[in-house]
């Protein structure tokens, strides 16, 4: 039943990631539309960050989990005792 649930996981975020990949394409194409490629500052700076972000849906599509989310513990760490 683990393995179905993280393959339930696997698949929501592939389709989410995949459906934001298409939203930043839109974004792309609606931002040239709006000025990025004549050099309108403002298009051209919103154009890079896009890219950016797409840059990051793209490294995350990329990317394999091999340990599914519901097994990741979080790290403990001890508290630093300072001196006075």
């Amino acid at each position: 039943m683990l393995l179905r649930r993280s393959g339930d996981l696997a698949a929501r975020r592939a389709q989410w990631l995949a459906e934001l990949a298409g939203a930043l394409k839109e974004a792309r194409a609606l931002i040239q539309q709006l000025g990025a490629d004549s050099g309108k500052f403002e298009a051209v700076e919103l154009y890079a960050r896009i890219e950016a972000i797409s840059a990051e849906v793209q490294a995350l599509r990329m990317a394999r989990r091999t340990v599914p989310l519901d097994e990741i513990k979080p790290l403990r760490t001890e508290s630093i005792q300072r001196e006075p």
